[in-house]
């Protein structure tokens, strides 16, 4: 969807507190986002307010550079009615096609955060949020381990790297690969070789920072996006994980084994600036994978033949 910017000097302002509530008993709000990386997320309403903008410390949080770090809040008067105000920001909050300071939402419209970013303002019943939640789901993480998708990860990493080059910092990609993943279906059994990938996933998530991305690349490979993070701390990244997973036992009754990860590292100041996609950079990480691999695996490869 192309989202047009309407005129900035359009201003509409609507009471804070109706007379009366637009929100039927057992319904609550919603935003989804309609636009971005994340498009299809979505989020209930369901305290007095919410803040919305880049700032982290807001409650919903958009990675959007024309989006001020406190944007806006939609906000729920005491008689069950929503209003969305803006927070003094940078570029506008619209509503259709007015640009607004304060104004009432009854379920259906199209909010627009500065020039590109927008979403939808919806009124629904428990179980119509429910659906739309797991479709989302669905659509980005992996169905095993819970992690992101692959193709989540790939449309990610160009978002990332985009947005480390513009902002002249470091990224780092690590590629992670299940050494004993055969061991565990030797001795269990298949099915308990995908509950290991699960714990695995499990596991390293417990391990990565909040604002690293974490998916199932195939198989028994998972990879992780992290950024503002050069090669050194990568590396230090990489080992934390390694060990996490050094310390798992896989058993059932009186047998058990243990696996372990290999990991390759790689960073973004290390490839071609025309590199926008990170085919450069995957390769560069598998390839550091593969020396982990045979260099006699549990460890983590930064260095390239």
């Amino acid at each position: 969807m192309k989202a047009v910017a309407p005129p900035p000097d359009v201003e509409r302002e609507t009471p804070v507190l109706p007379m009366r509530p637009y929100v039927a008993s057992g319904s609550s709000a919603t935003l989804t986002l309609l636009t971005g990386m994340n498009a299809g997320h979505l989020v209930s309403v369901d305290a007095s307010s919410i803040t919305i903008g880049r700032g982290t410390d807001g409650d919903f949080v958009v990675d959007d550079p024309g989006v001020s770090r406190h944007h806006a809040r939609v906000g729920r008067g005491p008689d069950g009615s929503f209003y969305l105000e803006d927070l003094r920001s940078t570029n506008g909050t619209f509503v259709g096609t007015g640009r607004v300071g304060v104004s009432l939402l009854r379920g259906g419209e199209i909010v627009q955060l500065g020039p590109t970013l927008q979403m939808r303002f919806a009124i629904v019943g428990p179980g119509e949020e429910s659906l739309h939640r797991r479709l989302y789901d669905s659509a980005t993480h992996d169905p095993l381990t819970h992690t992101y998708s692959r193709a989540y990860f790939f449309d990610r990493l160009v978002v990332e790297i985009a947005q480390a080059r513009l902002s002249g910092s470091e990224l780092a990609l690590l590629i992670a690969d299940v050494d004993s993943l055969k061991r565990v279906n030797d001795t269990f059994g298949h099915l308990a070789g995908d509950r290991a990938l699960t714990v695995i996933g499990a596991r390293i998530k417990r391990t990565v920072r909040a604002e690293d991305v974490l998916a199932r690349y195939g198989g028994d490979e998972f990879v992780i996006v992290a950024p503002r993070t050069g090669l050194a701390d990568a590396l230090l990244l990489g080992e934390r994980i390694r060990r996490a997973i050094e310390s798992l036992r896989m058993g059932a009754g009186d047998q058990s084994t243990f696996v372990t990860l290999s990991l390759g590292v790689a960073s973004l100041s290390e490839v071609t600036p025309k590199d926008e996609t990170g085919v450069g950079l995957i390769a560069l990480a598998d390839g550091r994978l593969y020396r982990a691999k045979e260099a006699g695996r549990n460890r983590v490869c930064t260095t390239s033949p």
